[in-house]
C-alpha cells in the first residue's frame, strides 16, 4: 500500500494534483479543498489510499492521516464506495462526519452525494462504534433539533489562496474575495457542496478579475 506521497506539486485541477516522485508524476485525486492549499511547485506531503479495481488503480490523497483514515472507514459500510466517500469529505470534514455519525443525525448525511436517508441511518448504525467522537469541531443543535456543526472550511481563505497561486497579488485578491462574498454571502447555499461552492466562487471571482483586464 501506498501511505504517503512526497514531491514537487505540477499541476493541479479542482479534483486532482499531479506530484513527482523520482522523476515520475503521480495522479492523485482529491477533493477541492485539498487542491485549493496546494501551489505548482511546492513541495508538499499527501497521506494517501490505494484503491485497486480489476480495470483501474486510483491513487486519494489527503493534507492529514485523519481525512485518509475516515476516507477509509467510510467504505467499510456496505455501499459505500471510494467516490462517495470522497463526496463526504467534500460536504464534511472528517471530525463534521464524527459528529453527524455520533449525534444520529441522518439528515445532515443525505447531504452527501449518493447518500439517501437508508444509506445515511446505516452509516450510522455501523459506524458509530468505529469511526469514535468528534475531536475539534463544536455540535450545537438548532431550534428543531437538527445538528450544527463549525466548519472549519473557509471558502475565502481557499479561493484567496488560489488566486495568489494564479499570479494575482495578495491585494487584488483580498479585494476580489470581498466583493465576491458582498455578492454572494458566505453561506454555502443548499444542495452544494462546499467544495462545489468554492470552485464556484473561484469561477465567479476570475470572471471579475477577468472583466477588469
Amino acid at each position: 500500500m501506498i501511505s504517503t506521497v512526497s514531491g514537487s506539486v505540477s499541476a493541479i485541477t479542482p479534483e486532482s494534483v499531479v506530484v513527482e516522485v523520482g522523476g515520475v508524476g503521480l495522479l492523485v485525486s482529491a477533493t477541492a479543498g485539498t487542491t485549493a492549499e496546494l501551489r505548482i511547485g511546492q513541495h508538499t506531503r499527501l497521506f494517501t489510499s490505494l484503491v485497486v479495481r480489476e480495470d483501474s488503480l486510483t491513487l486519494y490523497g489527503f493534507l492529514d492521516s485523519d481525512d485518509r483514515n475516515v476516507f477509509a472507514t467510510l467504505q467499510s459500510v456496505s455501499g459505500i464506495g471510494p467516490r462517495i466517500a470522497m463526496a463526504a469529505l467534500s460536504v464534511y470534514s472528517a471530525d463534521q462526519l464524527r459528529a453527524a455519525i455520533h449525534c444520529g443525525d441522518d439528515a445532515a448525511l443525505t447531504r452527501i452525494a449518493g447518500v439517501g436517508k437508508k444509506g445515511a441511518q446505516r452509516l450510522i448504525l455501523e459506524l458509530g462504534d468505529k469511526i469514535g467522537a468528534p475531536h475539534s469541531v463544536g455540535v450545537s443543535t438548532d431550534a428543531q433539533g437538527a445538528l450544527i456543526v463549525s466548519s472549519p472550511v473557509m471558502w475565502r481563505t481557499q479561493v484567496h489562496g488560489a488566486l495568489v497561486g494564479l499570479g494575482w497579488s495578495t491585494r487584488e485578491a483580498e479585494v476580489t474575495v470581498d466583493r465576491v462574498a458582498a455578492e454572494h454571502g458566505d453561506s454555502v447555499p443548499d444542495g452544494q457542496t462546499t467544495d462545489q461552492h468554492i470552485s464556484a466562487m473561484l469561477a465567479v471571482a476570475l470572471r471579475g478579475i477577468g472583466a477588469r483586464l
